[in-house]
């Protein structure tokens, strides 16, 4: 059985003022790196493979948390939010031009304009899982984590998630011949 441990990167400036990020490149904002710089695997954790998306809001929050360069993993780059990337949800919901929908709302097969669906990011990961052969740390995003732990439960983004993607904290999931397994609660960064 391998272990998957996956980790959302730190704040952005668009995290922050509700704005969609998807694949813009933005990088972590100064209170970001300053508290991540704090942080630290679980001892547990510090001798695991260490990936990341390539963008660079992910490879730096696992560089701060690890104190190494992680190998960067393209089919971890967040989902695509197509028309909607740059834009803040709240807007989007206002208008009913928009198309948007909540989480809970989108079954796997829901797209945003122009953008992925849940199903096409599971395909995408599904080769990348297919390859890890050890434990493995994946720093990455909400979109990524989101579709990763409802393979894990069994959730197909229909009502509420089972479980909510909190930063610093690692998910971790068994993957064996039978599939992904949510293994246990979040496990919290530690303090350096």
């Amino acid at each position: 059985m391998t272990k998957l441990a996956l980790i959302r990167h730190g704040h952005t400036v668009w995290n922050r003022m509700g704005q969609i990020q998807g694949r813009t490149d933005i990088p972590l904002d100064a209170e970001a790196i300053a508290g991540l710089t704090n942080l630290a695997l679980p001892v547990e954790w510090q001798n695991a493979d260490l990936v990341s998306s390539p963008l660079q809001r992910a490879a730096q929050t696992a560089e701060l948390i690890a104190r190494r360069k992680p190998q960067t993993i393209a089919a971890l780059t967040e989902m695509d939010w197509g028309d909607w990337e740059g834009k803040k949800g709240i807007d989007l919901k206002a208008d009913p031009t928009s198309g948007f929908r909540d989480i809970e709302d989108w079954g796997w097969d829901y797209r945003p304009q122009n953008g992925e669906s849940p199903a096409e990011v599971r395909t995408r990961l599904q080769g990348w899982l297919d390859t890890l052969q050890q434990d493995t740390v994946a720093v990455c995003h909400i979109g990524i984590m989101r579709v990763l732990l409802a393979m894990a439960t069994g959730w197909g983004f229909q009502g509420p998630a089972p479980f909510r993607v909190k930063r610093n904290r690692l998910f971790v999931i068994d993957i064996n011949s039978d599939g992904l397994f949510l293994n246990g609660d979040p496990i919290r960064l530690i303090e350096r």
